[in-house]
This record gives structure tokens, C-alpha cells and sequence, in this order.
């Protein structure tokens, strides 16, 4: 599949060198116990961090980490400052503040070619609501400013739109391969292009088929959405987790594809457990054989093997949201099992971020697939056809 621009300066499109550059990137890694259990945001974030550093600009990294309400020490980035050190093989500085005297300092007593961590935005309420006064004081701390967090590009806060009202403002290596992978397969996707969708509510991913559907020919449905189609089809799912409020709509999405000729596969078979918790009770039916009291918590064998044979046609496809509750072990395959499938496909294969990529990781396939998102929201929101904030503020091309 070929790449378009993305119509945005890049990094490459402006002088850089010598210069303070203020890059904001998504280093919103996950925490266990406070050590960092998945550094594949930090390592996403490197090459633009490299890149800057062979021109001797002096890297000024800033990034939220988790929701804290005021200052949180067990969100402090300060371990991501560590980490990020041992990957670049030098000592990254950290500010114990991302504005005022501290940060101030940090920036100021930096080399070129030295990079300083700033601490987490969101202890600030200022960030989140885009104040032009705290966006200011970000922008003070550098002459340019570069976006390469895309998992946040979704959201006009201080650090992804506000400061562009201050600094030129152009993507980073890694907001510039996420956006041009996921418009470029939504714009003109290789056919037959497949989409694979599941997670737990239909809600939320409605936008998103809709705005696919005229584009498909395959599309895969699994997960606690399945449930709302299945039910719409006439399927007693008995227990199962059901947006009712959605039942109609599923309905219509349904019809519109038959009518578009798109080939629609729902779980034909599921694991069904007496509750929700990892040691339940389960057993493997078809989906109109869910015993009375049951829940439906994955997709079953015959259901991947359906998909495995519509998908192999496939020249593209994009997967967002998991296929079971694949966090306890008995329900895990469904999800583990289509990651397997679509990375063995000879297709250009997309993962939409969020949970999606979280079960990719888990079974270290991120390799195999050609691209995976670090932005569950903001991947879904481009799916949707929606221009992001984060994006429509940096300078065009």
C-alpha cells in the first residue's frame, strides 16, 4: 500500500539545528507497582528524538502519563526519564515541573544535542483545558515545536493544540507514519479491504463501521459488540452484555451491507461462562445454544476459522478492539487467535491501538503486522473520518 504525504511539515520541512525544540510525545506507558511494564512508547518516540539530537538541537520532551488530579508522585515520568536514558545510551535531565523555574532551569542549563524530560502535564488542570496562558508558558521553554504524539492528537489540550499558537508547529516521524498509514487505508485501502472490529460496546465503534462500510468488502465482527448485532439478527444472546439502546441501529448497519454486497461475519460459535470472572464455569456452543443464565465472553474456534478463510483474501485489513475478555486466560484465544491469523496474512495489516495492540504485544507479534497504532482513541477517531485537533493545527505543507 503506498503512503501519501500527509499534508502537514514534517520535521524534515524546517531548521532545526542548534535550536530548543519542544516535542510533545506520548510516553503514557503503563505502570506496574511504578516500574514501567511496556517502554513501546518510548521506543516509538526515539527517532524523532535522535533525529533532532544529530542536529544539535536541544530536545525538550514534555507528555501526560495516566489522569492524575493535582500532582501524583505515582505518576511522576521521572522512571520514564530513566528508561528513555538507557535506551539513547546517555543521561536524559529531568524537570521536576514542565513550566515555571524548574523547567525553566532545566532547559536553560541543557547542551545541544541534550534532551530534558519535562514532568507530567496533567499534574496541571491548565493542560487539559487548553489555557493559553499555561500553553504559552510550554512554548517559552523552545523555539520550534514538534507533535509526535499521535495517541493524544485526538484532543486539543495545551500541549497538542494550544502551543501552536506560539511555535511553528510540524508532525513527528512517528504522527507522520500514523496519520498517513491510517488515511491511506481509509482513503484508497487495497481490495478486498477487510475491517475487523470488536471491543465491548457497539457504541463506540458505530462512527467508525459506518464510515468504513461504503469502503469494505469484509467485515468481521467479535467481541461484547457482537452481542447488540447478534441480537438484532433474532439470536437470544440470554445474559450477554447488550446495548439495547443500539439494537436498531446494528439493524440498519446490517441491511446496508447486504445491500452494499459487503460479506458480514458474526461468531458463529462463542464461549459462554455462568459470570464474569476468571474462574467461571464456561463452556463452547454455538451462539442460539448460550445456555439460560450464561454470558457470552469470547468468540470460539469456529468462528476464527470462519475468519481466517474471508480474511485470506483479504489485500488489507484493519483491526480495533479485541474479540473476548482476553485480560482472564480462559477467555484470551479469541483475541490471541486473531492476532495470530492477521499477522500471518499476505496483506497490509493495520492494528487501531488501544486494547488491540495491547494483545499484540502480549504475544510479541508487533513485528509482523505493517503497521501497529500507538492511539486507540485517536486511530478510531481517523477511522471515523474525523480530522484531528492535533493534526489540523500544525502547519500545512
Amino acid at each position: 500500500m503506498s503512503l501519501a504525504p500527509i499534508g502537514k511539515k514534517t520535521v524534515r520541512d524546517i531548521d532545526v539545528s542548534l535550536k530548543r525544540v519542544l516535542v510533545r510525545a506520548d510516553l503514557n506507558v503503563p505502570l506496574d507497582h511504578g516500574a514501567i511494564s511496556d517502554d513501546t512508547r518510548i521506543r516509538e518516540s526515539l527517532p524523532t528524538i535522535k533525529y533532532l539530537q544529530e542536529q544539535q538541537a536541544t530536545v525538550v520532551v514534555c507528555s501526560h502519563l495516566g489522569r492524575p488530579k493535582g500532582h501524583d508522585d505515582s505518576l511522576s515520568l521521572s522512571p520514564v526519564a530513566g528508561r528513555m536514558g538507557n535506551l539513547l545510551g546517555q543521561e536524559v535531565f529531568f524537570a521536576e515541573d514542565c513550566v515555571g523555574p524548574a523547567a525553566e532551569t532545566a532547559v536553560r542549563s541543557a547542551d545541544s544535542g541534550r534532551v530534558v524530560l519535562l514532568e507530567n502535564l496533567r499534574f496541571h488542570a491548565e493542560e487539559e483545558a487548553n489555557d493559553p496562558e499555561f500553553a504559552g508558558a510550554l512554548a517559552s521553554l523552545a523555539d520550534v515545536y514538534v507533535d509526535d504524539a499521535f495517541g493524544s492528537a485526538h484532543r486539543a489540550h495545551a500541549s497538542t493544540e494550544g502551543v501552536t499558537h506560539f511555535l511553528p508547529a510540524v508532525a513527528g516521524f512517528l504522527m507522520e507514519k500514523e496519520v498517513a498509514y491510517l488515511s491511506a487505508l481509509v482513503a484508497d485501502p487495497p481490495r478486498p479491504f477487510a475491517a475487523v472490529i470488536g471491543g465491548a460496546k457497539v457504541s463506540t465503534k458505530i462512527a467508525a463501521i459506518e464510515h468504513l462500510l461504503p469502503k469494505l468488502d469484509i467485515l468481521v465482527l467479535g467481541g461484547g459488540m457482537a452481542n447488540t448485532f447478534l441480537k438484532a439478527t433474532g439470536i437470544d444472546v440470554r445474559m450477554s452484555i447488550v446495548e439495547d439502546a443500539q439494537v436498531e441501529i446494528a439493524g440498519r448497519i446490517l441491511d446496508r451491507a447486504r445491500e452494499r454486497g459487503v460479506e458480514v461475519h458474526l461468531p458463529k460459535d462463542v464461549v459462554a461462562a455462568e459470570r464474569f470472572a476468571a474462574d467461571a464455569g464456561s463452556r463452547t456452543v454455538l451462539v442460539g445454544k448460550v445456555p439460560r443464565g450464561y454470558m457470552i465472553l469470547d468468540v470460539g474456534p469456529e468462528s476464527l476459522a470462519e475468519a481466517r478463510k474471508a480474511l485470506s483474501r483479504a489485500k488489507a485489513v484493519v483491526w480495533n478492539g479485541p474479540m473476548g475478555v482476553f485480560e482472564m486466560d480462559k477467555f484470551a484465544a479469541g483475541s490471541f487467535g486473531m492476532a495470530r491469523l492477521i499477522a500471518g496474512l499476505d496483506a497490509t495489516t493495520v492494528v487501531g491501538g488501544g486494547e488491540t495492540a495491547e494483545v499484540v504485544a502480549q504475544l510479541g507479534l508487533q513485528g509482523q503486522f505493517s503497521h501497529v497504532s500507538t492511539g486507540g482513541g485517536a486511530s478510531l477517531e481517523m477511522l471515523e473520518g474525523k480530522e484531528l485537533p492535533g493534526v489540523a493545527a500544525l502547519m500545512d505543507a
